[in-house]
C-alpha cells in the first residue's frame, strides 16, 4: 500500500500530540506530589493521579487484567487509524486531522499503560464540589478528534442529502 505524500502531516500531528502528552506527563509526575492539587483557579487545578482503568476510571478496580486488555485495544485502534489515514482521500482534511488527534492520544495513553500499568492524569476541572474526572493531553486530543469526526460526518451527510 503506497503512502500518499499528504498523509505524513497527519502522522506528524499524531507525533506532536504524543510528544506534548508524554512531556507534560513527565513534567507533572516529577513536579507534583501524588493526589495533592496545585490550585490554579477556583474551578481548575493540576492534580497528579494514576488511572488504571479506561475513560472515567472505568474498570480501574478490576485486579490488573484491564492493563493489557486496554493496551491491546489501543494498539489495534492505532493500527486501524494508521491504515485509515494512509487510505484517506487527501481532500478530507477535517477527517484526517481528527484521526491524527485520536491516533496521537491513543498512542500517548498506550505508552503509559505499557510502561507503568496506568495512565498519568493531571488536569482537573470542577465546580464547587462537583469534579469532572481527571484527564491529560492525550484524552483531550482523543475527545477533540472524536468531536471533529462527528462534525465532519454530519457535514458529509448533509452534503449528500442536498445532492440527491
Amino acid at each position: 500500500m503506497p503512502f500518499k505524500s499528504t498523509v505524513w502531516k497527519w502522522y506528524g500531528l499524531a507525533l506532536l500530540v504524543l510528544v506534548l502528552d508524554q512531556v507534560s506527563k513527565t513534567w507533572f509526575s516529577a513536579n507534583l506530589e501524588y493526589a495533592r492539587p496545585w490550585v490554579i483557579t477556583d474551578f481548575f487545578n493540576f492534580t497528579l493521579l494514576h488511572n488504571t482503568g479506561a475513560a472515567f476510571s472505568f474498570l480501574s478496580d478490576s485486579g490488573g487484567w484491564q492493563r493489557w486488555f486496554f493496551s491491546v485495544i489501543a494498539a489495534v485502534v492505532s493500527v486501524v487509524l494508521v491504515v485509515w489515514l494512509a487510505r484517506l482521500d487527501a481532500a478530507k482534511r477535517c477527517e484526517a486531522a481528527a484521526l491524527g488527534l485520536v491516533l496521537g492520544g491513543a498512542l500517548g495513553n498506550l505508552m503509559d499503560r505499557v510502561q507503568f500499568g496506568y495512565v498519568v492524569d493531571f488536569i482537573v476541572v470542577h465546580y464547587q464540589n462537583n469534579y469532572w474526572p481527571a484527564f491529560n493531553i492525550a484524552d483531550s486530543a482523543i475527545c477533540v478528534g472524536a468531536v471533529l469526526l462527528l462534525i465532519d460526518g454530519f457535514r458529509q451527510g448533509r452534503a449528500e442529502q442536498t445532492e440527491s
